[in-house]
């Protein structure tokens, strides 16, 4: 028992997870508490209805944190190529899109190895939300970086996730940053609550929240529990592989050693491709965006596209053998990647690549890296 709030250890094994959210952005190392008498975290269950809601994909599944297929066997499918709006906050009948469902809180940038537990761990109590905030670097004056992961590109990394998941696609919700940053603990948890209307969230042991990072992980349980909601407080993952001296750049002074989005930017920053797979739990996806402004530009044996087509984060300058690039579905050519200050240069020894743009109209060009470093 931990002050009052805490009934008992959940009994599962979880991995540590990387968290980095409350209005600081702060890491986390967490460990597993509970709510007082609450619904304990639990395999899925086989002969699961289907239903949309739940973004259930199909019925007849037991799920154990074990992928079903390879965990490299990720889906080619192209969402860019059909940018679509996400899913309206609130709904038709005036919930949430994220109503009934367990939130996993953080800062969900790089989608990598620890994120996936927290998706993990919320889909073991309920449909799964990757519950954060947008519009902080406005707010806060930062200034804006590309992302890791393309924002086209996400739902294909979460589709990804539906092994580990339960066999549930994990959802993203977002809430305004500025809506909520001058709230109170109590006032974030009743949001939560009363106005998304969620039945649980997943958070670490040092999860900061509330105004000036007022709140910390066992406020959360205590007041979850008051206001009728489960809340699941896991550890993270660390990175069990390399330490932050290993890189060339500083680590974040509070990084203790767990799998994180800086650790895959200073991974990419130095080109170490093989790092960036492991920490992703998945190659890396560069992708480019043709424009009226600046088309590629194709010849037998190669592709170029300026940096300024560029969606989400490049790996450092330099050559990069073993990568491919998916021109669509059913096109995937072996390449090495040459990227300069100013060019993406796709380089291949099969050629047919001017003979395929001639005959296609291609406005996205997807390359994914290999384990190769420059």
């Amino acid at each position: 028992m931990l002050g009052g709030c805490v009934s008992r250890a959940v009994s599962h094994h979880f991995r540590d997870c990387d968290l980095h959210f409350h209005f600081t952005l702060t890491y986390c190392t967490f460990q597993i508490f509970h709510l007082p008498s609450p619904r304990p975290l639990k395999p899925c269950c086989p002969n699961t209805a289907i239903t949309k809601k739940h973004n259930r994909v199909s019925s007849n599944y037991r799920c154990f944190g074990t992928p079903s297929k390879p965990p490299g066997e990720i889906p080619l499918r192209f969402d860019c190529f059909s940018q679509q709006e996400d899913e309206r906050e609130i709904l038709s009948d005036g919930t949430t899109a994220v109503a009934g469902g367990i939130v996993a809180l953080g800062k969900f940038d790089a989608l990598h190895i620890g994120h996936r537990e927290l998706a993990i761990q919320a889909s073991k109590a309920g449909p799964p939300f990757l519950l954060s905030f947008v519009g902080m670097e406005k707010v806060l004056g930062w200034e804006p970086r590309a992302p890791i992961v393309a924002k086209c590109d996400r739902k294909r990394v979460l589709s990804s996730w539906v092994p580990y998941c339960c066999n549930m696609v994990p959802k993203e919700f977002q809430v305004e940053f500025s809506s909520v940053r001058h709230l109170s603990p109590r006032q974030f948890v009743e949001k939560l609550s009363q106005e998304l209307r969620v039945q649980g969230v997943v958070a670490g042991e040092n999860y900061r929240f509330g105004y000036k990072a007022a709140g910390d992980a066992l406020e959360l349980v205590k007041l979850c529990g008051e206001y009728g909601m489960e809340a699941y407080i896991i550890k993270s993952v660390m990175d069990k592989n390399r330490c932050s001296a290993d890189m060339n750049s500083v680590t974040n002074s509070k990084e203790k050693g767990q799998v994180s989005s800086t650790r895959v930017r200073e991974a990419l920053a130095v080109g170490d491709m093989r790092y960036v797979s492991e920490l992703l739990g998945r190659p890396h996806r560069l992708i480019l965006m043709a424009t009226d402004q600046e088309r590629f530009s194709s010849g037998q044996y190669k592709i170029s596209a300026t940096r300024s087509c560029i969606l989400n984060l490049a790996p450092k300058e330099g050559l990069y053998e073993k990568c491919s690039v998916l021109l669509d579905q059913e096109n995937v050519v072996q390449c090495r990647v040459v990227i300069d200050s100013k060019f993406v240069h796709i380089e291949t020894d099969h050629g047919g690549l001017s003979d395929f743009f001639g005959s296609q109209n291609l406005q996205f060009l997807h390359i994914e890296f290999g384990d190769s470093c420059t």
